[in-house]
């Protein structure tokens, strides 16, 4: 492994820039080189944590010390933020999501050809353990094949911040937060998606979504719901996964769960009927006792390397991207598709979801 240090300037030091900086200082083939912001309390703020501030970001695009910028930024900025870099020769990490559409996400693209330089984006999600451990049990297939997953993420406290309200800077959650869970699961499931439904949540009464539900169809016959909510003062869980042979529950990201499979030891065993409500039901009446086994969640998947490690290595030439763009023109595609979806009332059929 190479002992070289590469140098990043952070663009944009708000909540997730100095989030970044946090981690990379703890990573040992990358360091701050400094900080650039519009804001003066957040010059501030990157001066008391001990990194150089930036006057002006020309001034970070003509530092020959600087290799690579991170962009956390507003989202409708990204475009033309990583462009000037790439085109002064930095490398480019930027948070998600990437662009504003896919369009804008092909011309930062070109500009990394045309540059020779590096463009990844920060889906980080998939390195969440709750999302390693689904990805465990889809390929070791450890309550049978999966065939419905559930993935929801559930707050009560609105949409965050200042411009995630604003349509013009790219907020709403479908963009904040469904750009992770839609990632995670194209990233899981090796199939086209061969339709969407979807709509979306204006209770809070911003121009943009404060939450959506989705509906995903795959052509090996997975079939995903999407949920995004800032309005739910009681959750559900944040995975609920359907196998052949068995369920499985991941609570919260604090990996509280179980899975419960078929004992396969056990002879058939008819469930007892049960009194439920005014009427009798055999067929919702729980498993008899020693049809099932309750079981603790698997360890989860591993990646072959850290978002910061891969990065490195990627600018060293020694490694492919965890994340590639393709994967990520791939999500922006089915974005637009949800917000089709959600426009028209109508299931999406018949697009092409892979990037091209």
């Amino acid at each position: 492994m190479s002992t070289t240090q590469h140098s990043i300037v952070i663009v944009g030091f708000g909540g997730m820039g100095s989030y970044h900086g946090q981690l990379i200082n703890e990573n040992s083939r990358l360091k701050v080189a400094g900080t650039y912001d519009l804001l003066e309390e957040r010059r501030s703020a990157s001066v008391e944590a001990g990194y150089k501030t930036y006057s002006s970001f020309e001034e970070v695009l003509t530092d020959s010390e600087v290799e690579a910028i991170l962009i956390a930024t507003p989202n409708d900025v990204h475009k033309e933020i990583a462009i000037q870099a790439l085109r002064a020769g930095k490398h480019v990490i930027c948070e998600k999501p990437v662009a504003l559409s896919k369009e804008e996400f092909e011309d930062m693209l070109a500009a990394a050809d045309e540059a020779g330089r590096v463009l990844m984006v920060n889906q980080n999600r998939r390195w969440d353990e709750d999302f390693l451990i689904i990805r465990e049990m889809y390929n070791k297939e450890t309550i049978g094949s999966l065939f419905q997953l559930e993935s929801r993420v559930h707050g009560a406290n609105g949409i965050p911040g200042d411009w995630r309200h604003l349509q013009a800077q790219g907020g709403g959650m479908l963009l904040d937060w469904g750009v992770h869970l839609l990632d995670q699961l194209l990233f899981l499931i090796d199939s086209k998606v061969t339709s969407v439904s979807a709509s979306l949540s204006f209770i809070l009464g911003d121009e943009v979504d404060d939450g959506f539900e989705a509906v995903l169809q795959f052509e090996n016959g997975v079939k995903a719901v999407v949920e995004v909510g800032t309005t739910n003062f009681i959750t559900l869980p944040r995975w609920y996964v359907k196998g052949i042979e068995g369920t499985a529950i991941i609570e919260d990201w604090s990996m509280t769960g179980r899975m419960v499979t078929r004992n396969q030891a056990s002879e058939k065993i008819e469930p007892k009927p049960i009194r439920a409500g005014v009427g009798l039901t055999k067929t919702m009446a729980p498993p008899s006792e020693g049809a099932t086994i309750t079981g603790a969640l698997p360890a989860p998947s591993q990646l072959p390397s850290g978002f910061y490690d891969n990065f490195a290595a990627v600018i060293e030439g020694t490694a492919e991207p965890i994340v590639k763009n393709s994967e990520v023109l791939r999500v922006l595609n089915l974005i637009e598709a949800i917000f089709a979806s959600a426009g028209t009332n109508q299931v999406i059929k018949d697009f092409d979801i892979y990037a091209k």
